[in-house]
């Protein structure tokens, strides 16, 4: 086997170890050795982009069939929760819970622990859940959730990579390190940025306030980045992105 054809095979598998580990998507059986998961990040915003395909199909076929854009706004969340198995719903639960109810930071890393959802957590689903099922539904089109699902696992990467990991185990250690992949998720971000226009450029600045607000914030708060802050900066730029599109 020529190194080329070595190194697009360990490509492979790292894009397929990202779609394991992000969505429910049959990827087939990973083969030994398997990557590591901070050899995989670089595929993060294209998994993004097979995800954002799935929830904007949904969206397009049931407006094209006649339906109320609110309710197909609210299938295609539901297709996209379903396909990624609401893994960041779940990890923005956890956080809302941590930094909103934590005394201090060892306390907000136990509640973000906790599998029970508190006040917090609830609260930031019902409020995220709306502002993306009404945003998606004044915006009307399909294709901004494309663009929105690569950008949005942009965010997530550079949370990532950026920030110290809080832990000494879990996601926010095994995949951080001190190389940048961003090349590949950046040049898919803007190709699917770019036909929104000036639209578009709203909402990519709205999606790196809003991630730049959570960072500083996780930063502050417990020293850095969790699997549930990646998780959650997925969910709260994507909505962000929404919202701008909406009122641009």
């Amino acid at each position: 086997m020529s190194v080329r054809t070595a190194r697009m095979r360990r490509r492979f598998e790292e894009l397929r170890l990202a779609v394991v580990f992000l969505t429910r998507l049959p990827a087939g059986r990973l083969k030994d050795p398997i990557p590591e998961l901070s050899a995989a990040r670089w595929a993060f915003p294209l998994v993004g982009l097979a995800v954002g395909a799935i929830t904007a199909a949904v969206f397009w076929v049931l407006t094209v069939m006649g339906m109320a854009p609110m309710l197909a706004a609210v299938l295609a969340l539901a297709a996209q929760a379903l396909t990624t198995g609401a893994l960041h719903q779940d990890g923005l639960a956890d956080v809302a819970d941590g930094l909103g109810g934590g005394r201090d930071r060892a306390h907000a890393l136990e509640i973000m622990r906790d599998s029970r959802i508190g006040s917090y957590g609830a609260l930031a689903l019902v409020l995220t859940t709306a502002a993306w099922i009404v945003a998606l539904a004044e915006v009307g089109q399909a294709w901004p959730l494309l663009a929105l699902a690569v950008a949005s696992r942009l965010a997530m990467l550079a949370v990532l990579v950026e920030l110290p990991s809080a832990r000494a185990e879990g996601l926010g250690q095994s995949a951080s390190a001190r190389c940048r992949p961003y090349a590949p998720g950046l040049i898919v971000a803007v190709a699917c940025l770019l036909p929104l226009g000036w639209a578009g450029a709203w909402a990519a600045a709205a999606m790196a306030l809003m991630t730049l607000l959570l960072a500083n914030r996780a930063l502050k708060r417990i020293g850095g980045q969790t699997g549930d802050v990646c998780g959650a900066a997925q969910i709260l730029s994507e909505t962000a992105g929404l919202v701008a599109l909406c009122l641009s």
